[in-house]
Formats: C-alpha cells, structure tokens, sequence
C-alpha cells in the first residue's frame, strides 16, 4: 500500500509541476474590455451619437455591452456582430467587406455563420501581437464613424 501511494506520488508530481510552468493563453480582461466600451460610447456621444458597443472575447462570447442613452434597439445586435465579425476573422469589418465584394468567390463568407455582420464598425482587438477580441460599434450615421469609436476604445487600452 505504502508502495503504491509513494509510486502515484512519484509520478504525480512531475506532471503538477510541469503543468504550473505552461504558458496562458492571451486573453481580454473584463476589466479592459468595459474600458474600451465606455471610451468609445464616449467618442460617439461627444460627436452626438448614440450607440451600442459591444466587447467579444477571442472565443466569440460577449464580456461586455453598453447601450448610450436613446440608442435604437438594432444597435445592440449590430455591435454585438460587428465583434464577433472581428474577433472570429481577425480582422475590421470595413476591410471584410471591401474583401468580400472584390471577387464573387469570397461572397461565400457572407453565410458562413449567422452572427457574422459585415459592415463597418467593427475591429480586433490585438494586444502584444496576439488577438484577444473583437470591439464593434452599432448606430451612428454611417459606418466609418462607427469604426472611429471603435478606434477610440482601442486607443483607450493600448490595443493595436
């Protein structure tokens, strides 16, 4: 008995050991994701627009929303897809959508999954190099002001 628990033990330890020494993955705080959101509700706000913003982790799922006073009720899933457009592809929106339209056999990411949205507003968040997340901004006049919010939150937590 004595032998067994001493061998388990043997064996056991190098592995807890090696295990505490791997790297983590880079990931979005929830602290820095609502940073951005408030930054860049308040660079549309200053210029008159009420929008959403919503944060989306790398893995797609949402750490943060904020809804402006008097924002319409489609901003929200608009800033929500424009996110996940971006954390899931790794790159703006705008960009995307120039991409897509450029040759007819790209048309196909259109449909690829139903929570994609394919308008401007939408852009990764990159810190040290790695994608960590997605920003996107829904609601104002037109698509560019919303990437510029979006680019404010960005600014406002050092991403790239």
């Amino acid at each position: 008995m004595i032998r067994t628990v001493t061998l388990i033990a043997a064996l056991a330890f190098p592995v807890a050991t090696f295990a505490q020494d791997l790297p983590t993955a880079p990931y979005l705080p929830l602290d820095l994701a609502t940073k951005a959101a408030q930054a860049a509700v308040a660079a549309c706000s200053a210029e008159g627009h009420n929008v959403s913003v919503a944060i989306v982790a790398r893995s797609g799922v949402t750490k943060a929303v904020l809804v402006a006073d008097n924002a319409g009720p489609h901003t929200v899933g608009s800033g929500i897809g424009k996110a996940f457009t971006s954390a899931s592809l790794g790159r703006d929106t705008a960009g995307l959508a120039g991409f897509i339209g450029s040759a007819p056999e790209n048309d196909g990411l259109r449909d690829m999954d139903s929570r994609l949205v394919i308008q401007a507003g939408g852009m990764p968040i990159k810190i040290g190099g790695a994608l960590v997340g997605g920003i996107g901004v829904g609601g104002a006049p037109s698509g560019a002001i919303d990437e510029t919010c979006a680019r404010a939150g960005l600014d406002a937590i050092g991403a790239e």
